[in-house]
């Protein structure tokens, strides 16, 4: 599998999956965008099927490789979505003056540093680990079924049985051959999520899906609450990983705020809620 997937035309758009998955995930998504936009959708580095990762695994190694993937790509900037993790690194890329607009769907990092809810997510993690390394031999023949994939997807998604089995197979795939999941991992856990209370120059969106059972909202919101500026959005009917449920949802959701983006800025205002 290649590293990243490119293709469209229009305004540049980065695409960022979150931990331990692939730029697949958003695969249900890239058609309707690529009308839009030139999409570039790359797999993390260290993340399976990813150029390696340099150096220690933690956040702000990550993000530089990915801010190299935009400099190979030509784009100085572009509007950027991003899916858990990887909503924390669309934010990091606004910081470093590379968003022209940014939309988090369940963004990771906005827990209390050290609280019940960062330990819960350790426990989810370290578990999921365990259970995705012994599925995955088995993905292949699982995913056929609907019912296998609506069960085994349920803590990420509503309706895992949307997926098709290849798509759904290649999220156990890209999981069990993260070779930074632990130590990435523990450093997110060692040095904390960042203070977001300065927030961004950029437009942000935070759209926090309606039935997240990983990042729950009430409990994993609080950082980006403190950030000025931010329009908030509740995706109805999804789970965790949004895309999957329902990919028109989405689309609209991405479409919608960078044209306002645009207009705004433009007009010289800023997007604004």
């Amino acid at each position: 599998m290649k590293p990243f997937h490119r293709a469209g035309s229009g305004e540049p758009l980065v695409l960022v999956h979150g931990f331990a998955n692939s730029w697949r995930v958003w695969e249900p998504v890239l058609p309707a965008l690529e009308r839009s936009f030139d999409v570039l959708a790359p797999t993390l580095a260290g993340h399976h099927g990813g150029d390696p990762l340099s150096g220690q695994a933690t956040m702000d190694a990550v993000a530089d490789a990915l801010e190299s993937r935009m400099d190979e790509a030509g784009f100085e900037t572009a509007h950027i979505a991003g899916n858990s993790l990887g909503g924390w690194l669309a934010l990091e890329l606004a910081r470093r003056g590379r968003a022209r607009s940014v939309v988090c769907l369940a963004p990771a990092g906005g827990w209390a540093a050290g609280g019940r809810a960062e330990r819960r997510l350790a426990f989810l993690f370290r578990l999921g680990r365990r259970l995705d390394a012994f599925l995955e031999p088995r993905a292949a023949r699982l995913m056929r079924r609907p019912g296998l994939r609506k069960l085994l997807l349920g803590q990420m998604m509503e309706h895992g049985d949307r997926l098709t089995p290849e798509q759904a197979a290649a999220r156990f795939t890209a999981s069990a051959g993260c070779s930074v999941y632990l130590p990435l991992m523990k450093s997110i856990l060692e040095v904390g999520p960042p203070d977001w209370s300065d927030g961004v120059d950029t437009p942000v969106l935070i759209a926090w899906p309606e039935f997240d059972r990983v990042l729950v909202e009430r409990t994993c919101s609080e950082g980006f609450r403190r950030m000025p500026g931010v329009e908030w959005r509740t995706l109805e009917g999804t789970g965790h990983v949004p895309m999957g449920d329902d990919p028109d949802l989405v689309v609209r959701t991405i479409e919608e705020f960078a044209a306002r983006a645009r207009v705004s800025e433009e007009a010289g205002t800023g997007a604004g809620p």
